[in-house]
């Protein structure tokens, strides 16, 4: 039932990873969008604790990522088979994708140190960047160049591939027209949250009542 996916200790990295990640970037936000020095600077102290736990999980997802055996769909046959380094292999073979992962991650920790040792309040566009780099080069790596994305520990042959997920044209078409459209979703999320972050929230509005939207 997938149960099993609990007891594999990748998983449980990966989500601490998301937890602390997630926490980081509202740490951020909290120092960009709120001007009231004693919370900024309760958040401030929590950067390095979060940032540390993150990094460790982070790092240890990775490492064990980059050495462990990944699922191989053939090509002619469908096929699915495991292969030695399988991600390794993806992020070499796909060189586009591995700058976008290591650009991803050194913003991330440019972000965290300009915030918590310069004192600067833009930490979290640089960490909300990386984030999106980061997660959109782990989903490249986990689905193609001829890999299962979500492979089955009951029948291997079973396993969900881009292939066997996509097998109608209208959805094909579909994820073809979204693609067109993520740009225009990024740039939304964009405008989106600097209108919301342009004016800092302070102690009167937090004290007052109703929304201030």
């Amino acid at each position: 039932y997938g149960l099993e996916a609990l007891t594999n200790w990748r998983n449980l990295a990966l989500g601490f990873t998301i937890i602390f990640l997630v926490r980081l970037n509202g740490l951020l936000y909290i120092i960009n969008t709120v001007a009231v020095d004693d919370i900024v600077e309760a958040a401030r102290k929590r950067i390095v604790p979060a940032a540390l736990l993150f990094l460790a999980f982070f790092l240890g997802f990775i490492i064990s990522l980059l050495v462990s055996d990944g699922y191989a769909v053939d090509y002619e046959t469908g096929i699915i088979s495991t292969l030695n380094y399988k991600y390794l292999q993806n992020f070499i073979d796909m060189p586009l994708v591995s700058i976008f992962f290591i650009t991803g991650t050194a913003v991330v920790l440019y972000g965290i140190i300009i915030s918590s040792f310069r004192g600067s309040f833009k930490g979290i566009w640089f960490t909300g960047t990386g984030t999106v780099l980061v997660v959109f080069s782990l989903f490249l790596v986990a689905g193609f160049n001829g890999t299962s994305f979500y492979p089955s520990s009951y029948d291997l042959q079973s396993s969900i591939t881009i292939y066997n997920a996509s097998s109608s044209q209208f959805t094909l078409k579909t994820m073809m027209y979204f693609s067109f459209i993520i740009p225009v979703i990024f740039t939304y999320v964009w405008y989106a949250w600097n209108a919301i972050s342009d004016k800092k929230i302070t102690a009167e509005e937090m004290e007052g009542g109703g929304h201030k939207y």
